[in-house]
């Protein structure tokens, strides 16, 4: 069994710019203080985050809007299809709103939802673009 969810929070940057990291190597591993990041803005390019933990390509890609991902941890099982990220930038007054829409997620995964992509993504991308 999967399930879906939703997180967001606000960055203090702009659309683009969070598009841009998220989509360059140095700059994903820059925006999450992890491990080597390797990743393009090529529609159907595979990725890999933190030192190979994450995995994954490119589905759907608007440049400062939307960025779409298959996307699986080392946590998945080979039983386990990829989950998807829909990552929505959305400009706000103090920078953007990111959403992410998180789907396919085996149920027995439930950090992401509870604290991961909080802990993983805006709090360390919050700090990254508050320098």
């Amino acid at each position: 069994m999967t399930y879906d969810f939703t997180v967001f929070d606000s960055i203090p940057a702009t659309p683009q710019q969070i598009y841009d990291a998220w989509l360059n190597s140095q700059g994903h591993t820059n925006i999450t203080g992890g491990a080597l990041a390797e990743i393009s803005a090529l529609e159907g390019a595979p990725f890999t985050a933190w030192d190979g933990y994450i995995t994954g390509h490119n589905i759907t890609l608007e440049p400062g809007k939307r960025i779409v991902q298959a996307w699986r941890t080392g946590e998945f099982t080979d039983a386990d299809s990829d989950s998807q990220i829909d990552v929505l930038l959305e400009p706000v007054a103090d920078g953007t709103q990111i959403t992410i829409h998180h789907t396919n997620v085996p149920d027995r995964l439930t950090g992401y939802q509870n604290g991961g992509w909080q802990e993983n993504y805006f709090d360390t991308m919050k700090a990254f673009f508050s320098i």
